[in-house]
């Protein structure tokens, strides 16, 4: 069939199917790999199928969480926007961003910190925050962790992928390193990216759905 005459579900169910069939045996089991996938779905990057990390039972959890009603924080617009709402609707989630916050600038400038720090902080200062997900900014990242050692934050979940050269490989490694028993996704090297971080909350709220259908 003409791409061009395709219906948006058709195109998707069309592009799993060539997802599956090029990953060929990948060794996920089937929860993970429906995360996987739509990672791969988002950005046309196989890589993720050997680099993508998950805590145990990351993906129960993680519905878990979704199903809780759970704040969700990014550190960009970009993730906020690409996290489809009519998915998470089901469940009431919210989704914040403070990195443009006035009060988030402000904090920055005088501390001498970037505003992915600033609003770390201020996001975790709602209790009902508990999901976040980080596709930017490996400061952010960073700051989560520090604030869950010092006892400020008590996440459900942490998606964890800030892209880039410069600490983003290392604020991965953090997070799996942190030994925080808390569940996350990561990915190892310098890869991630917003779109990629709202993709995994995408295929968690198809998975938490009564009957998700990927």
């Amino acid at each position: 069939m003409d791409s061009l005459q395709m219906k948006p579900e058709e195109i998707e169910r069309e592009s799993f199917r060539i997802i599956d069939a090029e990953a060929g045996e990948h060794g996920w089991p089937a929860d993970e790999w429906q995360v996987v996938r739509r990672v791969i779905h988002t950005s046309a990057d196989f890589e993720y199928v050997r680099s993508l990390v998950m805590s145990d039972n990351c993906v129960r959890e993680g519905c878990e969480a979704l199903r809780a009603g759970y704040g969700i924080v990014t550190d960009t617009r970009m993730a906020l926007s690409g996290i489809s709402r009519a998915r998470i609707s089901r469940f009431g989630n919210r989704v914040v961003c403070h990195v443009s916050d006035d009060d988030v600038a402000g904090e920055a400038r005088e501390r001498g910190i970037t505003r992915s720090v600033a609003a770390m902080r201020k996001a975790v200062r709602d209790e009902r925050n508990r999901i976040f997900v980080i596709g930017n900014a490996p400061t952010a990242l960073f700051e989560l962790v520090r604030l869950i050692r010092a006892g400020k934050a008590e996440p459900a979940l942490i998606v964890g992928l800030p892209v880039g050269f410069v600490g983003a490989a290392e604020s991965h490694e953090a997070l799996v390193s942190a030994g925080l028993d808390i569940p996350f996704i990561t990915n190892i090297g310098r890869k991630g990216g917003s779109n990629v971080a709202a993709a995994v909350i995408n295929a968690l709220a198809v998975l938490a759905a009564p009957c998700p259908c990927l």
